[in-house]
């Protein structure tokens, strides 16, 4: 039979717990780019410690499933990573005091996580929302990776435009997209792609436009890759810049911001960069350093051992920080009222 105590006998380091990631499953039917990147996380985390995927909406051979972990003991040797956006609130429900991360992608659930769990962002955007809405929680910023595979390969760029469907806007596949076919080759995607990196190095003009996707479901953008790697790729990026896109997209410097004022000016823009596409210089490398495994690994390394040290602290001592809660901003707001009524 299983124990969870027998997971934590193997850790490599003494003082540094295995993790284990909570996904719902590992198939085709749950990929989408949040599988990918949490994926990428439990490799650069197996660089640093053990780590290993936990199923929760199926059995998978060979993984370990939720429900069995749950039906032992608790064991402090091991720390859960719930991520899954919608699922996050169950997930720490039936973790109860195990010791927890989130790992932040978008933002807007509504939940509240609790200040015994550290919460990883993924973006200084979504840390920021955190830093508001966690005021008692540890939280630590660690982008996404960025595979070395995305590259300029230096290939001569058959396709002017490329697009891809998904989580497009209204605007972009129905005003841009027409005006953009009479005069240029636009390749357009509608399902997964084996080959992207192939697909970005023979592209002159990569276009994405999330703002109203995020919109309509009222969450954020929680990294946004598709642009980033599009750049390491040697694109030229017209992108809205809504939430993490900001992070690192800098309109009129490293990309273009798309949906300028009108469809014409937007045609215009980027058939101007077609003509000009070999005078543009690339994104230096120095640019995509941080999003590298090489430098994301120790910084990973640094935010485990801190997470370590508070959850071996968590065991004899008790949150007492006061949280922002609207009760709370109603109590400060009546104490300043009162405060300027006195003066």
């Amino acid at each position: 039979m299983l124990k969870e105590a027998d997971i934590g006998e193997r850790s490599s380091t003494p003082s540094m717990r295995k993790l284990l990631f909570l996904l719902p499953g590992t198939t085709k039917q749950f990929f989408a780019g949040g599988l990918t990147a949490e994926l990428n996380t439990l490799r650069l985390a197996q660089q640093i410690c053990e780590a290993e995927v936990v199923t929760y909406r199926q059995r998978e051979p060979g993984i370990l499933f939720l429900d069995d972990l749950l039906s032992v003991p608790p064991d402090r040797r091991c720390i859960f990573v719930v991520s899954w956006g919608f699922d996050v609130p169950k997930l720490l429900k039936r973790l109860g005091d195990r010791p927890t991360i989130y790992h932040a992608h978008s933002t807007g659930y509504g939940f509240v996580v609790p200040p015994r769990v550290p919460i990883l962002a993924v973006s200084n955007n979504t840390m920021s929302y955190w830093g508001e809405k966690a005021l008692g929680s540890l939280i630590y910023h660690l982008p996404n990776e960025i595979s070395s595979a995305f590259e300029n390969r230096q290939l001569p760029r058959d396709i002017d435009v490329l697009v891809q469907t998904r989580k497009s806007s209204e605007y972009l596949l129905q005003q841009l997209l027409p005006a953009l076919k009479k005069r240029c080759h636009v390749v357009v995607l509608d399902s997964y792609v084996e080959d992207l990196i192939g697909l970005f190095n023979r592209t002159k003009v990569y276009l994405y436009d999330t703002a109203e996707y995020w919109g309509r479901y009222r969450l954020s953008e929680g990294f946004g890759l598709p642009p980033m790697e599009a750049l390491a790729c040697g694109c030229q990026v017209f992108s809205s810049v809504n939430h993490a896109l900001s992070d690192y997209l800098d309109p009129g410097f490293n990309c273009q911001k798309i949906a300028g004022y009108s469809t014409s000016y937007d045609t215009h823009r980027i058939l101007e960069t077609l003509q000009r596409e070999d005078s543009f210089a690339p994104v230096p490398d120095s640019f995509f350093a941080p999003y590298r495994r090489e430098n994301l690994i120790p910084r990973l390394a640094t935010i485990l051992t801190e997470i370590n040290a508070f959850f071996d602290h968590q065991v004899t001592a008790t949150a007492d920080i006061p949280q922002l809660t609207r009760w709370r901003i109603a109590q400060l707001s009546v104490k300043r009222i009162l405060s300027k009524l006195k003066s």
